[in-house]
C-alpha cells in the first residue's frame, strides 16, 4: 500500500484538513478519504506516515459497526468495492481508496466539538494546575495529572478551521445551537465514550478523552459524524502503564511530537511551519504506533 501525500479523485471537492479530502458524492453522500499526512503542534509534515489513513478510517469503521443501535452514524460504507458500486466513478481509483476511504451520508455539521473527558490531561491540565477550572469552571480541588474524572466531563470546544479548538463552556454550546439540541449532543457524546471506554479497556487501552462530531441529516435526525475513537481524535493509553501524577506515554503520534520537541529544544525549529525533517526511524515508530493502537483497539491486524 503506498503512502499517500494528497488524492485526486474525479469528483468535486468541497474539503481539505490536516488529514482528509472530502469530496460530494451527488447531494446526499459525501466521501471521505484519509491520508497519510500528519501533523504536530499544528504543522503539518512534509512526510507521511505509511498506512496511517488506514488506520483511521478503519478504526472508525470498525467502531460504527459496533454502535449499530446505540447511535445513528453517517457510515454507509468503508468497502473499497462496495464504494466503487455506490459511486462507479472511482472504479479506476481502487487503489486510492482502498482501505483509506468511507461513504457516509451528508449532514448538516454542528458547529462545536463535543469532547469528553475521562482523564485530567493535555490542555484540560495544563488549565487546573493553573487555575483549578476547565474552561473557566471549577473542578474538584486535589486533582493529579492523569487522574480519572468521576464522572467523565462533557467539555465542549468550538471547531478551528486552523490552529487550535478552544475549550468552551455548555452555557455556551446552547447559545449557539439551543437547549435541547445541547443536551442531544451531550448524552450521545457521553453514550459513545461510555461505551467505547468500557470496550477498549478490556482491551488493554485507555480512552482518556476524545472528540466527537455530530451533524443533522436530511430526515433531521443528529447523527454522529467524521471519525470515531481513533489515535487521531483520542488520546490512548496503555493500561498495564497507567501512572496517575505523570503524563502518560500515547498511542498515537507520540515518536513525531518526541522527536519534534527534542529539535525545538535544540533551537533547531522555532514551531513555525516548516517543520525540520524527519528521520526514517521517526518516520516507522510512528506507523508501527498506530498499527498496535488498531490491533489493540480491534484485536486484529489490519489488513487491506
Amino acid at each position: 500500500m503506498s503512502a499517500m501525500l494528497s488524492s485526486d479523485l474525479p469528483l468535486p471537492r468541497i474539503g481539505r484538513g490536516k488529514v482528509r479530502d472530502i469530496y460530494a458524492v451527488g447531494d446526499d453522500r459525501v466521501l471521505l478519504l484519509t491520508t497519510d499526512r500528519i501533523s504536530a503542534f499544528d504543522v503539518v509534515m512534509a512526510e507521511t506516515i505509511p498506512m496511517k489513513g488506514a488506520v483511521l478510517t478503519q478504526i472508525s469503521a470498525w467502531w460504527f459497526r459496533q454502535l449499530e443501535g446505540t447511535v445513528p452514524h453517517h457510515m454507509i460504507s468503508a468497502d473499497a468495492d462496495e464504494i466503487i458500486r455506490a459511486v462507479p466513478e472511482l472504479k479506476n481509483h481502487r487503489a486510492d481508496i482502498l482501505g483509506r476511504a468511507m461513504l457516509c451520508k451528508r449532514t448538516t455539521v454542528f458547529p462545536v466539538e463535543c469532547v469528553i473527558r475521562g482523564y485530567i490531561s493535555g490542555s484540560a491540565w495544563k488549565e487546573y494546575a493553573a487555575d483549578g477550572t476547565l474552561a473557566g469552571e471549577k473542578l474538584p480541588a486535589g486533582l493529579v495529572e492523569s487522574e480519572k474524572l468521576e464522572p467523565s466531563i462533557f467539555s465542549p470546544a468550538t471547531k478551528a478551521e486552523a490552529g487550535h479548538d478552544e475549550n468552551i463552556t455548555v452555557a455556551r454550546v446552547r447559545e449557539i445551537v439551543g437547549a435541547d439540541v445541547a443536551a442531544t449532543l451531550e448524552k450521545m457524546a457521553r453514550d459513545v465514550y461510555g461505551y467505547g471506554e468500557q470496550t477498549s479497556r478490556a482491551r488493554g487501552i485507555i480512552i482518556a478523552d476524545t472528540k466527537f462530531e455530530f451533524g443533522r441529516d436530511k430526515d433531521g435526525r443528529i447523527i454522529l459524524i467524521d471519525e470515531v475513537m481513533t489515535p487521531d481524535s483520542s488520546r490512548f493509553w496503555a493500561v498495564d502503564a497507567y501512572k496517575p501524577g505523570q503524563p502518560q506515554p500515547s498511542f498515537d503520534k507520540q515518536p513525531l511530537r518526541d522527536y519534534l520537541d527534542v529539535e525545538r529544544h535544540a533551537g533547531r525549529w522555532n514551531g513555525d511551519a516548516p517543520a525540520p525533517p524527519l528521520p526514517a526511524s521517526v518516520v516507522d515508530a510512528t506507523s508501527k504506533r498506530y498499527l498496535e493502537a488498531y490491533r489493540r483497539v480491534t484485536g486484529t491486524e489490519l489488513k487491506v
